[in-house]
C-alpha cells in the first residue's frame, strides 16, 4: 500500500501507477444483497435457472452498479492518504461498462494518478481506475475518478 502524507509527496506519483487491489470474489450472494439494496431485482442478476437457458452468459451477472460499488473498498488497499482534515468524492467521468463480470468471478482495481491540482489549501486529483477480470484478463469497468483532499496546515 502506498502512504502520501502532503501535497508535495503526491505530486511525485503524477503520470504513475498508484498500485493494485487483491482480487474480489463477486459472489452470487453479493449479486443478491445488491438487488435487494437498490430494488434492482432483473432475472439476469437473481434468476440463477433462467439464466442457464435464456442468458447469453449462460449463468448470472454482478449489476455494474455492484462492480463499480468495490471501488472503495479496492482503493482502500491501494492508497492511505495521512495528515488529512477531509477527503470528498467529487465525481467519476468517462466511466464504461466493458465487460460483465459473471457470478464467482474475480476483479481487483488498477489506479494511476493522471492529475493533480493545486487548489488554494485543496489537492484535486484525477485517478484512472480500471476494474480487471481475472478469469478473462479483460477489464469490466474504467473510469477517471476525482477526489479532493484537504490536508492539514
Amino acid at each position: 500500500m502506498l502512504t502520501i502524507n502532503s501535497y508535495e509527496e503526491f505530486v511525485s506519483y503524477e503520470g504513475q501507477e498508484l498500485g493494485v487491489s487483491d482480487w474480489v470474489t463477486i459472489t452470487q450472494e453479493k449479486i443478491n444483497k445488491f438487488a435487494d439494496a437498490t430494488d434492482d431485482h432483473q432475472w439476469i442478476h437473481v434468476d440463477e435457472e433462467k439464466c442457464k437457458t435464456e442468458s447469453p452468459f449462460g449463468q448470472t451477472i454482478a449489476h455494474g452498479y455492484l462492480t463499480m460499488s468495490t471501488i472503495p473498498f479496492m482503493w482502500s488497499q491501494i492508497l492511505e492518504v495521512n495528515n488529512l482534515e477531509r477527503m470528498m468524492n467529487y465525481g467519476i467521468e468517462k466511466m464504461r461498462f466493458v465487460q460483465p463480470v459473471l457470478s464467482g468471478q474475480n476483479i481487483r482495481m488498477r489506479v494511476s494518478l493522471e492529475e493533480i491540482q493545486n487548489l488554494r489549501g485543496a489537492v484535486k486529483t484525477n485517478v484512472k481506475f480500471i476494474i480487471e477480470i481475472k478469469e478473462t484478463g479483460k477489464k469490466a469497468v474504467e473510469g477517471l475518478a476525482t477526489f479532493v483532499y484537504y490536508f492539514k496546515k
